[in-house]
């Protein structure tokens, strides 16, 4: 991540993907999303920075590498905060994991963590880089959701976690409604967690897990070169709300989304 202002705590500031092959993870998403490459600046084992139009998109990491072990593959979300340690007790005291860290990692601070729930996500204490948002910029990150059993459950958690109701309340808005939790931050819808449908936790499309979405206007196409490229559709291309959506998983497993980005998620 480039030298630039901290992000806002709590909101979501990256996201990356845990491979096993970080040259073939490089060679399906640059097939499929049109991805370029650069090595990654954080000096820990084999890690690479995806670029859209020049801008980063994403991290792919190898965990065969940076972990030791072999780990299915996983797209992760990423949180700002102004403070790893503070964060990791925070999580801990609430019930959640901290598996790593927090720990150095290039020009700050990381956390691997998992919730209550057993969703994983990391926390970033650090600069950012401002070129990177959750919105509707093709080929980036359109929104982060989470699927868990119990939503408000899991709202208290992060809302403690990252003290989202203590935070710039003109800049970040969490709405609790029905089944869900949208969190708004500069008035873009930036992340939600939704509940219900949460019964195997063996498998990756039904587990608690934080979901990302990518905006594409080009949803069909993009499913035709994931099939091209040794990928799986695992929900076929169809218009919503939300506009054309679809759900994919890479060749080694990893879950993403699609969506054509018509509109924002409604609170």
């Amino acid at each position: 991540m480039a030298t630039t202002p901290r992000g806002l705590q709590g909101t979501p500031c990256w996201v990356s993907l845990r491979t096993q092959d970080i040259a073939a993870a490089q060679a399906f998403y640059g097939s499929v999303l049109g991805w370029e490459f650069k090595p990654g600046v954080q000096g820990q084992g084999e890690y690479a920075v995806a670029l859209a139009n020049g801008l980063p998109v994403a991290g792919l990491v190898e965990s065969t590498r940076t972990m030791g072990v072999k780990l299915p593959a996983v797209w992760t979300a990423h949180f700002a905060a102004d403070s790893a340690d503070t964060v990791a007790s925070r999580i801990r005291e609430r019930g959640g994991t901290v598996a790593v860290g927090p720990i150095a990692f290039g020009r700050g601070r990381s956390i691997w963590a998992a919730d209550p729930g057993d969703a994983l996500f990391c926390v970033w204490e650090g600069h950012v880089d401002t070129g990177w948002h959750a919105g509707r910029r093709t080929n980036a990150v359109a929104w982060l959701e989470l699927r868990t059993r119990d939503p408000f459950a899991a709202a208290l958690f992060y809302g403690e976690v990252f003290a989202w109701d203590s935070w710039a309340p003109d800049r970040i808005d969490v709405r609790y409604e029905h089944d869900r939790v949208m969190l708004r931050a500069d008035g873009q819808t930036v992340a939600g967690i939704y509940g219900g449908g949460v019964t195997q936790a063996q498998d990756p499309t039904v587990r608690p897990q934080w979901h990302v979405h990518f905006c594409r206007s080009d949803v069909d196409a993009v499913v035709e070169r994931t099939r091209a490229a040794g990928g799986t559709v695992v929900s076929e291309p169809e218009d919503t709300p939300l506009g054309r959506t679809a759900t994919l998983r890479d060749p080694e497993g990893g879950l993403f989304h699609l969506t054509s980005g018509e509109q924002q998620p409604s609170e």
